[in-house]
């Protein structure tokens, strides 16, 4: 749900990148429900090693909005460099009050305007950080359940011995003689 909800968010904003990892992230958490159903241990190591993947990815938007290490939350970085839009909280942020004015001396059909915001009760690279942040918890949580959920599996195959069950003492035995005597011919 936290994935939807993010989805939904990146949409509005045009934020491409993370469009695509959220959606890649939906779908490998489908897998992993799957799975955890049906009883497919890989389809589980699939997902937890997703959720390396997610982590980093959500430590890589931390950074970029928090502008750690020469990335800047300007950039068209996240938008592929097809269009100029921000995140969706940039202007529609709790509290955010926007305010349009058109470009004076352009009169034309698609003739952009400058929005300002102001009054943001907080700044939407800190909206987006929390965002982040809580998938980091979600995916650390779902990564120790995925770790948890593949050692039960994993061990339930073990225990089972397919041949005598689990039976101490099997049903079918080892033949002691030697090979000679077994391929001895028998005369009747």
């Amino acid at each position: 749900l936290a994935a939807l909800e993010r989805q939904v968010f990146d949409f509005l904003g045009y934020q491409w990148a993370p469009i695509l990892a959220n959606f890649l992230h939906i779908i490998i958490v489908i897998l992993g429900l799957f799975g955890t159903i049906q009883y497919r241990p890989r389809y589980i190591v699939v997902y937890a090693i997703w959720t390396a993947i997610w982590v980093t990815w959500n430590i890589f938007i931390i950074c970029f909005y928090l502008e750690v290490g020469g990335l800047s939350k300007d950039s068209e970085l996240l938008t592929f460099n097809i269009s100029r839009h921000q995140s969706w909280w940039s202007e529609n942020g709790p509290g955010c009050v926007r305010k349009e004015a058109s470009m004076s001396g352009i009169k034309s059909l698609d003739s952009h305007s400058y929005v300002s915001v102001i009054g943001c009760a907080l700044e939407y690279r800190y909206i987006e950080v929390m965002h982040s942040s809580f998938q980091i918890l979600v995916a650390l949580v779902g990564f120790v359940y995925a770790c948890y959920v593949v050692s039960v599996f994993t061990e339930e195959e073990d225990s089972f011995d397919f041949i005598g069950g689990f039976d101490p003492f099997p049903l079918y035995h080892v033949n002691e003689k030697p090979t000679n005597l077994l391929f001895k011919q028998t005369y009747l």
